[in-house]
């Protein structure tokens, strides 16, 4: 027998897309930090890493930033304790789509783990409509959002 799904998913909720733009934006902002930051980081100092390599990094960087992020945020609602695990239980499928697309944009923009000032808002764009619509599915149907 199959299941009939009763339920319809409303894609046309106003009030769930900007809330889901919100999370995402507090997400993007702390997974850029790392991820940007550590690809600067690299570039400046002429440290010779393989190209996939220090994208590799960047991205573990840019989630631990989030992470960092949303725990200081949260903090202001609730102790250390609860902060910390509710910012690690955040979506990582979020994180790591969000991550992913960035260093696709700069591979691709520069060759890859090279930050110029023209790719920067090209990665942005990209770290932030690649998740936006699963954080959306993800604070409709299950009232969980991926960070903020």
């Amino acid at each position: 027998m199959s299941k009939v799904i009763s339920e319809s998913f409303d894609w046309k909720c106003r009030e769930t897309w900007l809330q889901s733009a919100k999370n995402t934006m507090w997400c993007l902002l702390g997974c850029s930090i790392g991820d940007i930051g550590t690809i600067y980081y690299f570039q400046i100092n002429t440290i010779p890493w393989p190209t996939f390599s220090i994208m590799a990094l960047a991205m573990f960087n840019g989630i631990l930033t989030s992470i960092i992020l949303e725990t200081f945020i949260l903090i202001k609602q609730m102790n250390f304790g609860s902060a910390l695990k509710t910012a690690c239980g955040m979506s990582l499928i979020s994180m790591i789509s969000m991550e992913l697309a960035m260093n696709i944009v700069d591979y691709l923009a520069t060759g890859g783990a090279r930050i110029e000032l023209f790719v920067i808002p090209m990665m942005l764009v990209a770290g932030f409509v690649t998740p936006w619509p699963y954080n959306y599915w993800r604070l409709k149907k299950k009232g969980l959002g991926c960070c903020g």
